[in-house]
């Protein structure tokens, strides 16, 4: 599936040192220098101190959006399909959990934005602006969980703290 003819059909590799934030993210891309351009970066900041149970299911949690892209040819985040091979792998191993969300201790910076969503009005901080973000909860409610432009997010400025 990730292999073919032995070969791998992404690169795995440690971050620079600037990953502070996330612990990994899968790419694909003409720009990607890896593997037939997928890759999976890890980072080394946040995982390197912790216990090596926390490498593995970040590299799981990634090469999973790697199974859904590559073999699955669907681009859905963390959608039904993704959560299905993480529910299986959790119930065939205990070493580690993979989760869509990690609660790895990192470094807290106020947010410079809050998105908000003009349906429900729920408001999350963001550090920087991210174009075309719809809100999550309105998509899955009223669009069966696909994007709708309905959904896009507003950003307001987060009020600088003292």
């Amino acid at each position: 599936m990730l292999v073919r003819a032995g070969q791998p059909r992404v690169a795995v590799r440690w971050s620079d040192g600037r990953m502070s934030r996330t612990a990994g993210f899968y790419r694909r891309g003409p720009r990607v220098a890896g593997a037939r351009g997928c890759e999976i970066v890890l980072s080394r900041p946040l995982l390197e101190p912790l216990p090596r149970e926390a490498t593995e299911s970040t590299l799981c949690h990634e090469m999973i959006h790697a199974w859904v892209d590559l073999v699955l040819r669907s681009r859905e985040g963390h959608g039904p399909r993704f959560r299905q091979r993480m529910a299986q792998i959790n119930a065939d191993q205990k070493r580690f959990e993979v989760r869509v969300r990690h609660s790895y201790p990192v470094p807290s910076k106020p947010p410079r934005w809050w998105a908000v969503c003009p349906i429900c009005r729920h408001r999350t901080p963001y550090l920087r602006r991210v174009r075309n973000a719809a809100c999550r909860r309105c998509c899955d409610r009223l669009h069966g969980g696909q994007w709708h432009a309905s959904c896009l997010l507003d950003y307001v400025p987060a009020e600088p703290t003292p």
